[in-house]
Order: structure tokens, then sequence, then C-alpha cells
């Protein structure tokens, strides 16, 4: 497997490991699957954390490899809750909606007290990051994301646009080069699926008109 972490190609003068790009790669399918609200976006998104753990951990990244674990985690979250059926739409993918004021307090509180706690440690254990802060935002917001995901919430767009702007400065720094191009893309689709995710939710929010079967 030690091809992995060798250089694939260099692109603007960025040195390109497979492992960066083949990641990456699925991880575009996982965000797309996403849109779609198909469930195979969890088995793409957990094998997308184990082969960016293996890049990152190699590259003696703590916080990101551990980013990648939580990854995992939080697919195989979603796959549970996705395959349970309990908020499946007539189409049979999973119905959307927008989170209630108390829930999106509780994921911004929650993405506030994380980033606090990992930045503490990250800052406290140097060898854990080479960029504190910015890596525990990242390391948090992806679990708010993911979470907001696998609860159906259309926030969970929002959530990854904020990561983003992080996310995009920080790989290019480390030396993540196409993770940070696809950042990029990333950015992109992540307009693309909050329209869609926007407007099915006013579909599923549409009072059913008197006399019209349910």
């Amino acid at each position: 497997m030690n091809w992995l972490n060798s250089e694939a190609f260099t692109l603007f003068d960025q040195h390109i490991k497979w492992s960066d790009m083949i990641g990456n790669v699925i991880g575009l399918l996982a965000l797309a699957l996403g849109w779609r609200r198909s469930v195979w976006t969890w088995p793409a998104q957990f094998l997308s954390g184990v082969i960016l753990f293996t890049a990152f951990a190699t590259a003696h990244l703590s916080g990101s490899a551990g980013k990648q674990i939580v990854v995992m985690v939080v697919a195989a979250f979603g796959w549970r809750a996705w395959t349970r059926g309990r908020r499946q739409a007539q189409d049979g993918s999973i119905a959307v909606r927008f989170a209630t004021w108390r829930e999106r307090g509780a994921l911004l509180a929650g993405a506030a007290l994380g980033t606090l706690a990992v930045g503490g440690l990250f800052t406290a254990v140097p060898a854990l990051s080479w960029d504190p802060w910015p890596d525990a935002y990242i390391f948090v917001g992806t679990v708010v994301a993911m979470y907001a995901q696998a609860r159906g919430m259309v926030e969970f767009w929002f959530a990854w646009l904020l990561v983003d702007l992080v996310g995009v400065p920080l790989n290019f720094a480390n030396g993540f080069a196409f993770s940070g191009f696809v950042y990029i893309l990333y950015g992109a689709l992540v307009l693309w699926g909050m329209r869609d995710w926007w407007l099915r939710s006013r579909e599923v929010a549409r009072p059913v008109p008197e006399g019209v079967p349910a």
C-alpha cells in the first residue's frame, strides 16, 4: 500500500499524492450522492475517510487524521439513520427539512465549544497538529456538518461552506494540494446541493389541499 502515499503527478508546481487524490475523488462522489439523497453516500464517505486517514497519518498530521476517524464513525451513524426508513420520502430517498431554531442553536453551540476544546488540545499537544485552531475548526465543523446531514437538515450544506472557507488554504499550506483543489470544487457542489435540498424541504413542508388524498 506504499504506492498510495507516493506522488501521482505535479499540478501547478504542487505535488499530488495518490492517496490525497483517490480519497478526495471518492469524497466528491459521496457529496454528489448526498445531494441525490442516496444512502450510498455513507459507504463512499467511509471509504474516503479510510484512504485519507492513511494519507494524513503518514504525514504526521494527527488532527486531520483524527478527523477522518470521526468521518468514518459519523458515516456509520448516517448509514444507520438513513436505512431505518423512518424519514423516507415517497420516492424512496431521504426526506429533508430545515432544522428548528433549537437545533440550530445546539449545532452552533456544539461547534463553538467543540472548536475551543479541540483547539485547546491541539495547542497543548503541538505534535497533534501543525495548525491547531484552523485544524480544530475543520475537525469540529466536519462533525457538525455530517451530523446535520445524517439528520436530513438543510443546514448541513451551510456548515460545509463554512468548513470550505478554512479548508482550502489549510490544505495547500500542509502540502495536500489536491485536497485544496477539491475543496474549491466542493464549494460549487455544495451551493448546487443546497439549492436542491432547500427546494425539496419546501415541497415536504407544503400543506396538502383539502380533499386531496395525503
